[in-house]
């Protein structure tokens, strides 16, 4: 049990780092497609308690905006 809970624990923490790598490296809506994604993956293998956890993180996240310039780079690139 105790080792799940770690298991758990760092399953969290990537996806966090995921989100984060995801908001540095996307367009907005690509982001948010990924979000959702790193989302519906998360949900079978974290608690109820690490999902809800990893879902507020996700919407601070989305909810956050990148610098303009940031923006016209990443969609520059396409």
């Amino acid at each position: 049990m105790q080792g799940e809970i770690a298991l758990n624990e760092k399953i969290l923490q990537a996806c966090k780092e995921l989100i984060d790598d995801a908001k540095t490296g996307c367009a907005d809506m690509v982001f948010k497609e990924v979000c959702l994604e790193i989302l519906s993956r998360a949900r079978n293998v974290l608690t109820a308690k690490q999902f809800r956890q990893l879902v507020a993180y996700a919407a601070d996240r989305m909810e956050e905006k990148i610098p303009f310039e940031l923006q016209q780079k990443l969609m520059a690139t396409r």
